[in-house]
């Protein structure tokens, strides 16, 4: 049944396009309902508008926190043209019915997502009136028309026009469905922040609410998932500032893919762990090449240093830079035979957007995205959310890294200061790697990495043979204990001079004189880092 319009509650924050909205609904012959700052800029503009206050005959009150809550405004919404009780009561006390309604919600996420907003700042931003609309137009969806996006305006007028001033019932539901979804993701986002803002005042002993939300709006659907046969979309949480894949900008390149974007956030989740010049190369998650560059030098140095890793495994990996991509880096991965599917950056130098949006074969396909600076402090609010069949698990983000102040030097041979450097930086790069992880580093750079194994010695074996000729000297990483000595003999027969586990086994001491027996340096950090 098409729903012919006659009247129009207008009522929004985000005045794009509402002007042009109203004009068209006017012209269609719509009578136009309005509060506040919507009707000034209605009746500024020239649009017949008539205040919601003089329809109720009641005031708007208390700073505009009461103005729609009627029953002449919900029940000309609510009311059901068919029901002869509705009409009645309709009747009965001067309500008219209003078919129409246009309204966006006050912008909470965008309030608490700034700097320093205070509590009372972002509660002021909880809409009362515009969800209760929203809600209600979109229940009565039979016969009212609910419009919450700018972008919907000029379909509602075309189907307006297309049908005598009705809109049609296909029309309606696909709006009340986004309405839902609208004020879902409203409440989700406002009920995570009261909980943040607990959990920061520790006052909510459990750590995590006993009921859990999650919304966001899609950035784009994907060509499909993980594999051709699954389909996939790509959707961005709210109020959130930390630098991301989620809050980049895409410079050039193909649509991102499903696999791209979680390569990109593996990417640069590593890439954080660092302050200093840095590049890695990622592969299925797994970086396959790492580096450290010092201070002054071009971010190619890092990335020349961490394709070294594993040449082969670069090609068609996704990359992370902690600088600016400069036209130096730009120039080392178009020359060659060297090809990546994505690189993330904080920025790109002109001249290497340049070449890296011209080069063929590059321009038209690798992606390139832009996310900002990046800052020292990560949103720790942002909990990881792993879903199983029927259900789903969350956890805080793994956002620690043990300093060397914390190593213990458990074995009779002591690592150098700069083996416990190396030691560090090896450690935050096999915090990244999939465990059974295994990372060999020199030099400030990753040699070998033995990933995602079924037992910890397969995973040593494989780092060293990725590290090939240059293990003799490096020192390795463990991201959980050793259960058995094999895993360091292997490490130590190839020639890795210095290791560092969390320790914790019931076989310690073992692995202990294993290392005593070779002269090889073992640290304990006490912090098991698994990624499953």
């Amino acid at each position: 049944m098409n729903a012919p319009i006659q009247r129009a509650l207008i009522s929004v924050s985000d005045k794009t396009g509402i002007e042009e909205f109203a004009r068209g609904l006017e012209n269609a012959g719509v009578e136009i309902l309005s509060t506040g700052g919507t009707f000034a800029a209605l009746k500024a503009a020239g649009v017949a508008v008539r205040e919601v206050s003089d329809y109720t005959d009641f005031p708007e009150m208390m700073n505009g926190r009461v103005k729609t809550l009627h029953p002449k405004i919900h029940g000309g919404i609510l009311a059901l043209r068919d029901e002869a009780a509705h009409t009645a009561s309709m009747d009965d006390h001067g309500i008219k019915a209003i078919d129409l309604v246009a309204v966006n919600l006050y912008p909470f996420e965008e309030t608490v997502a700034r700097e320093g907003v205070s509590r009372g700042e972002a509660v002021e931003q909880i809409d009362i009136g515009g969800p209760s609309m929203v809600r209600s137009a979109a229940k009565n969806h039979r016969f009212v028309t609910i419009v919450t996006e700018p972008g919907d305006y000029s379909r509602v007028l075309d189907d307006l026009e297309q049908h005598g001033g009705a809109t049609t019932p296909e029309l309606r539901r696909e709006l009340a469905a986004k309405a839902f979804a609208l004020t879902a993701r409203y409440d989700t986002a406002i009920g995570a922040w009261l909980f943040e803002r607990e959990l920061e005042e520790d006052r909510t002993p459990s750590g995590f609410p006993e009921s859990f939300a999650m919304a966001g709006t899609k950035v784009m659907d994907l060509r499909y998932g993980e594999n051709p046969h699954q389909a996939a979309a790509f959707y961005r949480l709210g109020g959130r500032q930390e630098p991301s894949v989620a809050n980049s900008e895409v410079l050039s390149g193909k649509a991102l893919s499903y696999n791209n974007l979680v390569d990109l956030d593996a990417a640069l989740a590593l890439a954080k762990e660092f302050s200093a010049p840095f590049a890695c190369v990622i592969k299925h998650t797994n970086p396959c090449g790492a580096a450290l560059a010092d201070e002054d030098d071009d971010i190619c140095v890092a990335l020349t240093e961490a394709w070294k890793g594993d040449p082969v495994s670069a090609f068609g990996s996704v990359l992370a830079f902690t600088r600016p991509l400069t036209l130096a880096a730009a120039e080392f991965l178009v020359s060659g035979n060297r090809f990546v599917e994505a690189i993330i950056a904080p920025s790109f130098n002109k001249d290497a957007l340049e070449l890296l949006t011209h080069k063929p074969k590059w321009g038209r396909s690798v992606r390139l995205l832009a996310c900002g600076p990046l800052q020292a402090e990560r949103d720790g609010r942002d909990v990881e959310v792993k879903k199983l069949v029927g259900g789903f698990l969350l956890q805080d983000r793994d956002l620690t890294m043990e300093g060397i102040e914390v190593f213990e030097s458990v074995s009779e041979a002591h690592p150098t200061n700069a083996q416990c450097q190396e030691l560090l930086f090896a450690n935050c790069v096999a915090k990244h790697v999939k465990s059974n992880a295994i990372v060999l580093t020199k030099g400030g750079r990753v040699l070998g990495v033995g990933a995602g194994q079924m037992s910890r010695v397969d995973s040593v074996r494989l780092a060293v043979a990725k590290a090939g000729d240059e293990v003799t000297g490096s020192v390795l990483a463990s991201d959980a204990f050793f259960p058995f000595p094999d895993g360091v003999e292997v490490a130590m027969a190839a020639g890795v001079a210095a290791i560092l586990e969390p320790g914790g086994s019931v076989r310690d001491q073992e692995i202990v004189k294993a290392c005593d027996a070779a002269g090889v340096p073992l640290v304990f950090t006490g912090a098991r880092h698994f990624r499953h």
